[in-house]
């Protein structure tokens, strides 16, 4: 049985985005900054995605009390080549630094074909199809991953040993409009973890361990999610840690692994590529190829249990119209927790639609 008593609250975008960059302004965020982070959560509710959206407001605040976030960070460009660029984000707010990331991987693609970026010592960087999926509307195809904490089992494990490190990529398209692969390499997110805490909703079997390293369906209890398809899930993240973390010299698993969760820092690091699709071939016909290719796969023989072949992301795009026009349905749990940090910090909260 859900948690929620009532259907949830519904708010338009609109307004969401404004509440939530007041929030973080008024905890220290100049406002061009607070505006992004508010655009990149919203955005998720919009997508579907609610796991990695408003919901997390309240920790994003409760990392810049205790220190983990600054809302005021000196990120610094610390390398740069032709085609590649390292930023040391100053563990600012994972969206700044993740925008900045892709938007210079993009201009170094421009000029070179290909750009790299690499994220030193950033936070929580939201959901990555952000990023990745902007990059791909301009014309690029694009790859965005992060590193964090130790949070998943390791395969063989009855323990966290790598983080859920999440991987997205995207690419141009045609009349359909992008490609977006945007995933975890766990069966279930720490966040959507949390999200069904809220909701009370029990969870299925073989996403999480409780802290003991049991096999649980309790929410309450989850908390360390399981991989995807075992040795592959970890092992995917045990790269991730390599590419991004090991890479900026900020490791962060062999740091932590082991430790009492309240012993952890939140830190992450990031990763974004582009590649400009018109350096290598006519823009139009790559666009033209993703559309044929979705067609020919949709057109498939469907299994009689799946109501529709999906491709990656169309679920989501469906979701944000839906939402972008009849307002984002916010659980009144979730509803509830905005509204007593609205009152903490003295910020009018948000009106329903």
């Amino acid at each position: 049985m859900s948690g929620e008593r009532e259907g949830p609250v519904v708010v338009e975008a609109a307004a969401l985005k404004k509440f939530v960059a007041r929030v973080f302004v008024r905890v220290g965020m100049p406002e061009g900054h607070a505006a992004t982070v508010a655009e990149v959560l919203v955005w998720a509710n919009l997508r579907g995605v609610d796991s990695h959206g408003v919901s997390r407001v309240p920790r994003y605040v409760e990392m810049i009390e205790v220190g983990d976030l600054n809302p005021k960070p000196d990120m610094k460009v610390r390398t740069e080549t032709v085609a590649s660029v390292l930023i040391d984000a100053d563990r600012g707010a994972g969206p700044i630094a993740m925008t900045a990331a892709m938007d210079a991987a993009t201009r170094k693609a421009g000029e070179a074909g290909i750009g790299l970026a690499l994220v030193r010592a950033t936070t929580h960087t939201a959901a990555l199809g952000y990023y990745a999926l902007n990059a791909a509307q301009a014309g690029f195809a694009a790859i965005a991953t992060s590193g964090s904490v130790p949070n998943m089992v390791y395969h063989g494990a009855r323990a966290a040993g790598v983080s859920t490190s999440p991987v997205c990529i995207a690419v141009p398209g045609g009349a359909r409009g992008p490609i977006v692969l945007d995933m975890g390499s766990g069966i279930a997110s720490l966040g959507r973890l949390a999200h069904a805490r809220r909701l009370g909703q029990p969870i299925p079997e073989g996403w999480a361990l409780d802290r003991n390293g049991r096999p649980t369906t309790d929410p309450a209890l989850a908390e360390i999610p399981l991989p995807i398809a075992g040795p592959k899930g970890s092992g995917l993240a045990l790269m991730v840690e390599c590419l991004t973390s090991l890479l900026v010299s900020n490791p962060i698993l062999a740091d932590t692994v082991g430790r009492p969760a309240r012993q952890r820092r939140h830190r992450q690091n990031g990763l974004a590529i582009a590649i400009d699709v018109a350096r290598f071939g006519d823009a139009a016909a790559f666009g033209r190829e993703v559309d044929r290719l979705a067609q020919a796969l949709k057109g498939l023989p469907r299994d009689p249990e799946v109501a529709e072949i999906l491709i990656p992301g169309e679920r989501a795009s469906r979701a944000f119209e839906k939402r972008s026009r009849d307002g984002i349905p916010v659980p009144r749990s979730v509803f509830a927790e905005l509204a007593r940090l609205a009152q903490k910090l003295g910020v009018p909260v948000v009106a329903a639609a």
